[in-house]
């Protein structure tokens, strides 16, 4: 029996350590390089840059001259009626190849602003891609944040019950001594069972945040892991700093511009519509009844249009484009006053979240101090039951407190960061 105990045990640990060393550590700078590489939104950002390319490249070929070659063969078959009703039939055959080309020379401009606009809307996509980096930026730090916020939970969640076994040790002792009553053993008891049950739900959310921070960084598998880090505020801008300055440079509104942009210079190549294009173009080619045909071809001239009636096609396309423009123009001027006060607010909140970590650091310490002094009070019998257990409970309140002031401060620090526009790659 007593080796089959021997046996147990030593799976239990061996079990115990398996786990615990498959559990991974990640730093910050961890979390971020994976999700530089894994994040879907980047990778769907990324490519919006790249169809942007494509369409600048598209709209560049209009440059350029357009070549085509082309050949033919084919079979007829002729039938005449002669004065005597006769019919006579002949079948020939016909063979031609040849290449030709058309160079565009003038189109009222309308292709080199259908080529700015697509530079536009390529710098827009750029734009958006610093954006969406800038938001799971935020997102992972604050799913980095609540990581290592439950962390700490558990931690403090296993050190209260600890401090709440003690005292039912304590109380039960006076309680058998005849010195204290039976409701304060009740509810030590109590206090306990609340501080079992709160590390069984500090556990249950460390792998909620755990799962967090599994999809923050892009990995498709969930595992165990552990975030190293302190709390520790870096980018305090404890100087107001110039909050129209720092939106002129938020990727968000420097997108909008770009749209602006490229909206102005689609409103140009409207107008473009109302003047005549003109083209060169040329040929050559051979022909005959054999291949290879030897019967050369050649032509070279120059093509104009213009248009005179389209039923207020071309009107209606000024009337859509100046419209587009005028919207990306109040989209910009509103989104430039939503930054700059968002800067402010998440600024002020960061000033709060710091200070605020400085106040609560002063009252843990207080009731630290007050809870070893009421500990000792208590056991000499200086102290009721009911003075010491507030003191206790102010003890178990205030630790917490101060961890989430902690963790407020920290996610007061990325919202800041990234109502500046900052994107993963940011230092600090």
């Amino acid at each position: 029996m007593r080796t089959h105990f021997v046996i147990i045990s030593l799976l239990f640990f061996c079990g115990f350590s398996v786990t615990a060393s498959a559990e991974e550590t990640l730093t910050w700078q961890d979390c971020v390089r994976e999700a530089q590489k894994n994040h879907p939104d980047l990778i769907s950002a990324q490519e919006g840059i790249n169809e942007a390319r494509s369409n600048k490249g598209i709209a560049a070929s209009d440059f350029l001259p357009q070549i085509t070659s082309n050949a033919s063969a084919s079979r007829a078959k002729t039938t005449t009626l002669s004065s005597d009703n006769d019919k006579t039939s002949r079948i020939g055959n016909s063979y031609s190849y040849g290449v030709s080309g058309r160079q565009l020379l003038f189109d009222g401009f309308k292709t080199y602003h259908n080529f700015r606009s697509a530079s536009e809307n390529m710098k827009a996509a750029q734009f958006t891609y610093r954006f969406t980096s800038s938001e799971v930026r935020l997102r992972l730090r604050a799913a980095f944040i609540n990581l290592l916020k439950a962390q700490e939970l558990l931690r403090i969640t296993e050190d209260i019950r600890n401090i709440r076994k003690n005292n039912l040790d304590l109380i039960t002792l006076r309680y058998q001594s005849g010195l204290e009553h039976k409701g304060a053993m009740l509810t030590a008891q109590a206090n306990l069972a609340e501080a079992e049950f709160e590390i069984t739900q500090a556990r249950r959310a460390l792998e909620v945040v755990q799962r967090e921070l599994t999809k923050e960084m892009g990995r498709r598998e969930f595992s165990p892991m552990r975030a190293e880090g302190a709390f520790e505020v870096i980018d305090t801008a404890s100087e107001k700093p110039d909050f129209e300055a720092l939106a002129r440079n938020n990727p968000s509104l420097e997108k909008l511009a770009a749209q602006k942009n490229a909206a102005s210079y689609g409103l140009k190549a409207t107008y473009a519509n109302f003047l005549p294009e003109v083209s060169a173009e040329a040929g050559a080619s051979r022909t005959g009844a054999h291949w290879l045909p030897k019967n050369d071809q050649w032509n070279a001239g120059l093509t104009a249009s213009f248009p005179i009636f389209e039923g207020g096609l071309r009107l209606a396309q000024v009337s859509q484009a100046r419209a587009l423009l005028n919207q990306a123009e109040a989209d910009e001027h509103s989104a430039k006053d939503g930054i700059i006060l968002t800067l402010q607010q998440t600024w002020a909140a960061l000033q709060d979240a710091a200070e605020t970590v400085m106040v609560q650091k002063k009252f843990l310490e207080a009731a630290e101090e007050r809870s070893k002094i009421a500990g000792e009070q208590y056991a000499l019998g200086l102290v009721q039951f009911d003075n010491w257990t507030i003191i206790e409970d102010g003890l178990v309140t205030t630790k917490k407190t101060f961890l989430n002031a902690q963790a407020n401060a920290l996610i007061a620090e990325a919202n800041w960061v990234q109502a500046k526009g900052e994107t993963l790659e940011y230092a600090k």
